[in-house]
């Protein structure tokens, strides 16, 4: 890989992905209920197998729950609770398509797209769910299997470094265009089970004509939640066609500018769905924050 693009903002590092732990711990101010749709994986009684308490027998109680060892050792009837199982699984869901390896101030949105998926990975982790990987390419995409703990999410940052390198390099090299994101989608639904939270980061450019009925029929037994990496700067450029180099010499132009209050919002509807913008431009940490401010509007969206 060339020099000029082997640098911080443009390439990806695994060990800066993954000292993205700590900023997603450090931007978790409060916890969210897990009785919430979407919320985060916590343990709560229930029916479940897992005991999780021990108490006096009262009035109602289900007999097929009284603890033998207990009610001998004390002489007073005692019943188990138990812990229902919630698991949290999370595919992320990268855009690494030749569009996002793009900006005009701290990282590409490719970078941000890595960096925005590692802040939520490491939080679901944490709070004991799994994470997979699907990362979309102009070639084949790259898929990592869900995992729980520390071991699922290492083996994330190094498919999202991998899967980035490889697609810098052939946008470097001028091969591949932008597959249409619905295409690209259509295998998110095999790769995790009915219930799973689809955290999908993208400039949704070339979305093709089916993304709306793509992403409705995901919707059916998956929870998407949409995230829009801008630069925040491009809305506020005269709208235009800009020349840019490659490291190559090759030279292109792009169709850039807009209106630059709807790049600063912090919420945009896609196919009318409520979508986090987030801007590559901004400090993980304020990325973070927006992460952890924005979750429960889309959750409830």
């Amino acid at each position: 890989m060339s020099a000029v693009l082997d640098v911080p903002g443009v390439s990806l590092r695994s060990d800066h992905l993954i000292a993205l732990r700590r900023v997603a711990l450090a931007a978790q101010s409060a916890p969210v209920l897990a009785a919430l749709p979407g919320g985060f994986a916590t343990r709560r009684k229930g029916h479940g197998l897992e005991v999780a308490d021990m108490r006096e027998y009262v009035v109602g109680d289900d007999l097929r729950h009284l603890d033998r060892g207990t009610t001998a050792r004390t002489g007073r009837l005692h019943v188990r609770q138990f812990q229902e199982e919630r698991d949290r699984v999370s595919l992320l869901i990268a855009d690494f398509r030749p569009a996002m390896f793009w900006g005009l101030r701290r990282a590409f949105r490719s970078v941000c797209v890595a960096e925005a998926l590692s802040l939520i990975g490491w939080s679901v982790v944490e709070s004991g769910g799994r994470v997979g990987l699907l990362a979309l390419t102009a070639a084949q995409p790259l898929i990592v299997p869900a995992r729980g703990r520390t071991r699922g999410m290492l083996d994330v940052i190094g498919g999202l470094v991998e899967a980035h390198q490889g697609a810098l390099a052939e946008m470097a090299a001028g091969r591949g265009g932008d597959p249409p994101l619905d295409q690209a989608l259509s295998r998110a639904d095999r790769l995790v089970p009915s219930g799973s939270e689809l955290v999908i980061a993208s400039g949704f450019d070339t979305p093709g004509p089916a993304f709306d009925d793509r992403l409705d029929a995901l919707a059916r037994r998956r929870r998407p939640r949409l995230l829009l990496v801008t630069d925040a700067q491009i809305g506020r450029m005269p709208q235009g066609r800009y020349p840019i180099r490659l490291a190559d010499g090759r030279r292109l132009r792009l169709r850039l500018g807009g209106v630059a209050s709807e790049a600063e919002t912090h919420m945009r509807p896609i196919v009318g769905r409520a979508t986090l913008v987030l801007d590559a431009g901004e400090s993980v940490e304020d990325t973070a924050r927006r992460i952890v401010a924005g979750a429960p509007a889309e959750h409830a969206a």
